[in-house]
């Protein structure tokens, strides 16, 4: 801390200046007034990031209108609402600041308009997010408390080291700052290519093909890739859909309602794209709902009291052992309870009271006994294969990509019938219940709330898969549009379990599937549709490849079942609040971390913030309170509080 006629300044450099970062400039400036009662004289905050603060890159406002959010409007803030925090000064959420800019000047007229037609439950463009993120950002700036100031520099940091007094931030212009506190709230960072993917690169270099890496969408040139070429696209997740869209409509093709449904009319320009994925098919699209969380679907079996438990017991669950079957049976209860009452027929009498009791059986005989119950009340088509929906193409083998795509054309269908009828659709809710079960299992299975062999083969070995594909899809109407792409011939599928080369005789890139029959897919350009990895060790930043090789910070190390530790992907750290452990397994003073870099100790790391607005009670306007959902703003704060130098008890 710097100090002059009396007065101490605390200076906080805030590297990253996306919502993780706004979010520390929030809570650092919401403590402020508590802090500078305790006799603290000034707070100076500065925020590197080479793109505008609170937007950061990911969400800059600049980006094409196509990319949509994956969370509906009601879902997402950068300002927190839970009551055991210090109060917010501006601010609100993004539906909130929807409802209240429509109609400001600071929006563009087409912005002001496309802001009044959303509603709550649409899912809007990342780029108007990203206007709220900036405005936001700079709303709470422009509040600031008497003795606080924010200082923004666009520029990168490169390098962050000790000096007797606190920190050096390096940026990339070789200036540095001196800082007594920092936090790193990188976000997304570059990652270097494994060695399949430098191989391609080096393949598209000498054979002039295009090759396009794993990027955020926003980040790449897509005129690079011709119009009426082949192009095989390597991930059929979330970025696949931006692909997909950016292709499509974004070069003039256009969308509209036919006699047999949603129809694609083509502008001519766009390429013929070949999508490949491990499971053959794109992640399921999201239920209609008006709601982020299906009203009618309630955790009966996995609440946060049962997974909480054993950790108030002194013992530390396994996923697989203790918390699945909990979250299993609430998923059978979902589908069960919503073919009944949407399908009366669907199943015999008396069905769900067996179907309850067989659920209540204590331990390991429950699922034995649930499955006796389904084969006697529900026929064999209608009754829920879990796993099955996770991968529908496996075991499959089809003749050619002719009749696989006649088969991913029907999948995606009935998927999005699925999506419309909402909570009346079993499979949906069975979904639901694993949605739900989500938020609990962020909070019960952070800081070590499981053991490490079930974090790394139950969690992220086959649940995290398994419930992205289900839970984490597009909006439904990207769903009608990839089918309505299929009908088109604009796009076709290469089928499960992908196998990628480099033909050098033919010079170009090619793809199979073992499962489909008939010619590989021959193409001169390649889109990897994946983000690039989080993982920590393979990160493309100087910042920090820097940290780890002067030991100022490490990966986190994980024993899976073999009990070899193995580096995870987030670095290692403290207890909340928390501090990067160095290369000795110590906490580096003054340095504390947020966000994604917390991935080896929080699940879902990710996601937005969610605005759920609490009541006396400490519940939402659900009737669910899922703490979860403002976990990275409680980080937030706990940090601030720490760099303030206030105490977790201190009345706000």
């Amino acid at each position: 801390m710097s100090s002059g006629g009396g007065r101490t300044a605390v200076r906080v450099a805030v590297i990253g200046g996306g919502p993780r970062g706004a979010s520390a400039v929030e809570r650092l400036l919401a403590n402020w007034p508590a802090a500078s009662k305790a006799g603290l004289g000034e707070l100076e905050i500065t925020v590197f990031d080479p793109f505008t603060p609170g937007s950061g890159r990911v969400w800059r406002p600049e980006q094409p209108r196509e990319f949509l959010m994956n969370t509906p409007c009601l879902y997402p803030t950068l300002i927190p609402s839970e009551p055991d925090v210090a109060p917010p000064r501006v601010g609100g959420s993004f539906h909130e600041w929807l409802e209240r800019r429509g109609a400001e000047a600071d929006l563009t007229p087409d912005e002001r308009a496309e802001a009044a037609a959303l509603t709550s439950a649409d899912y809007p463009p990342r780029a108007l997010y990203g206007r709220y993120l900036a405005h936001t950002f700079a709303a709470v700036v422009a509040a600031a408390p008497e003795g606080a100031t924010v200082e923004h520099i666009a520029l990168e940091v490169v390098r962050l080291g000790r000096t007797p007094h606190g920190w050096a931030v390096t940026t990339a212009d070789g200036h540095a700052r001196q800082a007594d506190a920092v936090v790193l709230a990188l976000g997304h960072v570059p990652a270097r290519p494994n060695r399949a993917q430098r191989d391609f690169v080096d393949a598209a270099a000498r054979l002039g093909l295009t090759y396009l890496p794993p990027a955020a969408p926003a980040d790449v040139d897509w005129d690079v890739l011709p119009a009426g070429r082949t192009v095989l696209v390597r991930g059929m997740g979330l970025n696949f859909f931006d692909v997909m869209v950016r292709l499509t409509k974004g070069r003039g093709g256009r969308f509209k309602e036919g006699p047999e449904g949603l129809e694609y009319v083509p502008s001519g320009r766009e390429p013929r794209l070949a999508a490949a994925s491990r499971r053959g098919v794109p992640y399921r699209g999201k239920a209609e709902l008006g709601a982020y969380y299906a009203p009618g679907v309630r955790l009966r079996w996995f609440t946060r009291e049962a997974a909480l438990a054993p950790r108030a017991a002194g013992v530390t669950p396994s996923f697989d052992a203790d918390f699945w079957p909990l979250l299993h049976r609430d998923t059978l209860w979902a589908y069960y309870s919503t073919l009944a009452r949407s399908e009366s027929g669907a199943v015999g009498h008396g069905f769900l009271d067996e179907l309850q009791a067989a659920l209540e059986t204590p331990g390991a005989g429950w699922e034995a006994r649930a499955e006796r119950v389904v084969v006697a009340g529900v026929a064999r088509d209608r009754r829920l294969d879990l796993r099955g929906l996770g991968a529908p193409l496996a075991g499959r083998h089809f003749v050619n990509r002719s009749e696989l795509d006649a088969h991913v054309l029907a999948y995606l269908e009935d998927d999005a019938a699925g999506s419309a009828r909402g909570e009346d659709d079993p499979v949906k809710m069975a979904i639901a219940a694993l949605h739900r079960g989500r938020a609990v299992l962020k909070e019960v299975v952070a800081d070590g709330g499981i053991t490490e062999e079930s974090w790394v083969a139950g969690l992220r070995g086959w649940f995290e898969g398994l419930v992205e594909g289900l839970a984490s899809g597009p909006p439904a109407i990207r769903i009608q549009q990839l089918a309505a792409l299929i009908r088109a011939g604009v796009v076709s599928t290469v089928g499960p379990e992908p196998r990628f080369a480099v033909d050098r005789g033919a010079g170009c890139f090619v793809a199979e599937s073992p499962w489909v029959g008939g010619r590989p897919v021959y193409a001169a350009a390649m889109v990897e549709a994946l983000a690039p990895a989080n993982v920590v060790a393979a990160a493309d930043s100087p910042l920090l490849t820097g940290l780890l090789a002067d030991g100022l910070a490490r990966p986190k190390y994980l024993a899976g079942a073999d009990g070899v530790p193995r580096p995870a992907s987030g670095l290692d750290v403290t207890a909340p609040p928390y501090r990067p452990l160095d290369v000795n397994g110590h906490a580096v003073p003054g340095v504390y971390v947020l966000g994604l870099q917390l991935s080896a100790v929080q699940w879902g790391t990710a996601i937005a913030a969610e605005a759920h607005p609490f009541g006396a009670t400490g519940e939402t306007n659900d009737g669910a309170a899922y703490p979860s959902g403002q976990r990275t703003l409680r980080d937030a704060d706990a940090i601030a509080r720490a760099i303030l130098g206030l105490s977790q008890g201190l009345a706000h």
